[in-house]
């Protein structure tokens, strides 16, 4: 493995390397750097082409800028862009802005489109996967600027327009109803009979629902409360036991109801801590509850159910944290949305100028700056994952060591998960670490369309003076977090698949 690792290395930065002497000469022939101060009054024409001149060394040949470039590079300096200012500061910024606009849309995009690709390759030529398929299409198809625009429009102006009078209308209770029913129906596995009763049952659920909530205005000063959190927590519980060990009505399950138990508690316990922590705290507590539920797993499992309920306690008791954390956001909306003047969904930018709020208040600004961009990517990324898992799961559902597992008297989850999911991961993992690879290179169409000043805008502030050094910081980032990413997905293939061997 190690000299796996040494040699994809070794070859992945001589590749790098020659790209960067290609991107190098190319940044520095794709604008002349002078052209906007040959345009200057004949008096400070001459001075201003010797300043820029002398700035980015223009009597030197390409190569020996390029070395100097690489010199400095090995110290860690990207040097200094045409106007003199420190390209490392516009970096840090640019790449800062990049990975708090992408991850969450990335980690959302993969996760829910794996999940719903395996659940439509489960349910072939059903309602539901003809409806996925359908879906997927068409959001693949759409044109990014097209999509920003829209929840531009539906979704931050008019919803923020709605929620000075949060009250829904019974058509849209009726559609949303509709829908929710017609998804749970086509997830459930059973005969008609008992698809239209979870149909019913669940659309009925849903009106009622909405009516309390807009009844209630719910929306104008949202929360949870201990009731829906212990109920979440419960059902988080029964959820990722059934994942981890086919919801055994034993220690699992017990190691589970119990985390979620501590959680509920620990919440009103901390009360004083949550009211305005630190993200420190946040990341402190959230350790330890791992470090807890991790311990009542192995104390309840015992040596027979050790490894199920180990990860079912800790995945319930960090759900119920996260309950926690929502419930606690929601408590600040409404300060929040009267401080920004009843508009919580913003449509350009990465933050509110001079914004000053509690821990909770500042997160509900990042999310409402983040909504809209996050949600276009999602969008677009979505359909891909989807369409891939989907793919892939079928073609591994029909090789014969599945029906060999199958006929051995393999459970069916068991098959699914170890065999099935595990094996369908292998060209999903290629397409995951090309994607995070890449898109670190910034969502330069989101970008432009949200206003956000991120890696896009470095490399096209770059291109519109001619200038190579912010080209070559944005080339440097991006490349070499694909070169990385791929070494890791080299790496991972040996974890899904053992038949791979890395010598």
């Amino acid at each position: 493995m190690l000299v796996f690792i040494a040699r994809r290395l070794f070859v992945s930065v001589w590749v790098f390397l020659v790209a960067t002497v290609v991107v190098f000469f190319l940044a520095t022939n794709i604008r002349d750097p002078l052209a906007d101060a040959r345009q200057l009054p004949d008096q400070a024409r001459a001075s201003k082409i010797a300043e820029i001149t002398e700035r980015m060394h223009l009597d030197d040949p390409a190569l020996v800028r390029y070395f100097r470039w690489l010199g400095d590079l090995l110290t860690g300096n990207f040097g200094k862009d045409r106007e003199g200012q420190k390209v490392n500061a516009a970096l840090d910024h640019a790449l800062s802005a990049t990975l708090q606009l992408i991850i969450g849309a990335t980690v959302i995009a993969i996760v829910v489109g794996i999940t719903i690709g395996v659940i439509s390759a489960l349910r072939q030529y059903t309602a539901l996967d003809q409806s996925v398929t359908f879906v997927a299409f068409v959001c693949f198809s759409l044109p990014l600027f097209w999509v920003g625009t829209l929840l531009k429009q539906f979704l931050a102006l008019d919803f923020n327009d709605w929620l000075a009078d949060p009250e829904i209308s019974p058509l849209f209770i009726g559609g949303i109803s509709l829908i929710t029913g017609l998804g749970c129906g086509a997830l459930v596995v059973g005969d008609r009979r008992t698809r239209w009763a979870v149909f019913g049952i669940t659309t009925v659920a849903m009106v009622a629902l909405l009516i309390a909530l807009s009844a209630s205005e719910w929306f104008a000063d949202p929360g949870l409360g201990p009731i829906v959190i212990a109920l979440t927590a419960v059902g988080g519980a029964l959820g990722f036991t059934a994942l981890v060990s086919g919801l055994e009505w034993k220690p699992p399950l017990q190691a589970a109801l119990i985390a979620a138990a501590l959680g509920v508690v620990a919440s009103l316990a901390l009360d004083p801590v949550l009211d305005d922590p630190q993200l420190i705290t946040l990341l402190g507590l959230a350790v330890l509850t791992a470090l807890i539920c991790g311990a009542v797993g192995w104390f309840l499992g015992g040596e027979l159910y050790r490894r199920s309920a180990i990860p079912a306690a800790v995945f319930t008791g960090l759900f119920t944290g996260a309950v926690i954390f929502t419930d606690r956001m929601f408590q600040s909306f409404a300060d929040y949305s009267d401080s920004v003047g009843g508009r919580p969904i913003s449509t350009i930018g990465a933050e509110t100028p001079n914004y000053e709020g509690t821990f909770w208040e500042t997160g509900l600004d990042s999310f409402g700056h983040l909504a809209l961009p996050t949600l276009a990517l999602v969008l677009i990324s979505l359909a891909t994952y989807t369409r891939y898992t989907r793919a892939s799961m079928l073609e591994v559902m029909n090789q014969d060591f599945v029906r060999t597992a199958r006929a051995k008297g393999l459970g069916e989850r068991a098959v699914i998960t170890r065999h099935v999911l595990r094996n369908g991961l292998i060209p999903i993992t290629t397409l995951v670490a090309y994607d995070i690879g890449t898109i670190i290179g910034g969502a330069v169409v989101t970008e432009q369309v949200f206003g956000w000043s991120a890696m896009g805008s470095l490399l096209f502030k770059g291109i519109e003076e001619g200038d190579p050094m912010p080209i070559m910081a944005f080339f440097v980032v991006s490349g070499g977090a694909i070169v990385v990413f791929n070494t890791i997905a080299d790496l991972a293939y040996a974890f899904l698949d053992p038949r791979i061997r890395l010598s």
